[in-house]
Formats: structure tokens, sequence, C-alpha cells
């Protein structure tokens, strides 16, 4: 029995809280009947570029590979199973292997990029953008940098300010335009969760 798949779109700066309101939303769904999709498995290999300074664009939209992650919801939506690559953020390599991703009833899809690419849009049944303080963002990103991707804090830093914030401000915050419903803090972010819920359920 095929059913038609219902795909959840969240996006927001680095650090805004993406995928930790990704997994909430997923909670509330139910594991069974949903499944997050990470922007971040479709970066293209920097192992050649990367010098672990921050001088590598890892948030410009050529950096993912958006036609793959295109197809691959074009397959889900026709009720394929799909080969998600795996993205090494410690040797900025795609590994060989791949991961099997059957279709679930309801897909998250999460990155920060996802807006912002018209061969995605259509996709997304709704999509939420999280839109938090830079300084909020930032003090994440170094968290997580430094303590899950093995990064030095002066080149998270300096990323951060040269590359990340420029390209936040020219390609993520200009596809919050996109987004069906914006949220701000947790009042507002509680609030869009719920409607999302009721809109897909």
């Amino acid at each position: 029995m095929t059913h038609k798949i219902k795909i959840i779109a969240i996006s927001g700066g680095s650090g805004s809280g993406k995928t930790t309101a990704a997994h909430y939303l997923q909670q509330i769904l139910g594991n069974e009947n949903c499944k997050i999709l990470s922007q971040d498995s479709y970066y293209i290999d920097q192992s050649l570029n990367f010098k672990g300074d921050g001088t590598v664009n890892f948030d410009h939209p050529n950096a993912i590979d958006f036609p793959l992650m295109a197809e691959n919801l074009s397959d889900l939506i026709k009720n394929k199973t799909i080969q998600i690559p795996i993205y090494d953020f410690i040797t900025h390599t795609r590994k060989n292997e791949n991961i099997l991703f059957h279709p679930p009833k309801i897909l998250i899809v999460d990155g920060i990029l996802i807006l912002s690419q018209e061969i995605l849009r259509p996709f997304f049944t709704a999509s939420l953008f999280i839109d938090i303080a830079e300084e909020t963002r930032f003090k994440r990103r170094l968290k997580r940098d430094v303590e899950e991707r093995g990064r030095q804090p002066e080149g998270v830093k300096k990323q951060f300010y040269s590359l990340v914030k420029p390209m936040h401000d020219a390609f993520v915050q200009p596809s919050k335009e996109y987004a069906t419903f914006v949220a701000t803090d947790d009042s507002s972010l509680k609030d869009a969760l719920e409607k999302i819920k009721n809109l897909v359920i």
C-alpha cells in the first residue's frame, strides 16, 4: 500500500535550534510515522580545501549537493527507498557508504539553505523558519563545533564572522519569506510546531 508523503521544512540560521525543533516535532508526530532528513548529509567533499581555520565556505549553496537532495525527495514522494550520503565532519569527506532510507508518512527536512532553493520548495507541505538573534546562534555554533566536530575556537569564530554571517545575510535570512511559519522565541516556536502538527496529521 502506498501513501502520499508529507514533507515539512525546518530552516533558520546556523545555531537557531533547527535540529532540536525537528526532533521535538518528530516526537510529537510519532517516531514510527516520522523521519528526519538533514541538509548536512548532502555536503560536497571538502577535504582538499579544508584547513581547520574556517577558510572553506560551508554556508554557500554551492557547498551542498541540492540536485541529489531534490532527486531523493522526488523518489520518496514516489514511495521509493533512497540512499542518503554520509558526510564526515571530522575529515570533511563524503564516505563511501550510504544509509538506506525508506519513505515515512511524514518527513522533516532540516537545513539552513533548504528554503533558499527553488528546486526544493515545491516538495514542502509546510515550512518553518526559526529567526534567532545572531549572538545566540554564534554561541550555540561555537559550542557544537568545538565539542562535536573537533574544531578550534579561533577557527570557529573566524569562520562565523567571515563566512557564516555573510552567507546568512545573503541566502538564509532572505529565505524566511518562503516559510509558512516564522518563530522568534520559544512561545512562537511551540505555536508554529503545533500548527504544523495539525496540518500534517
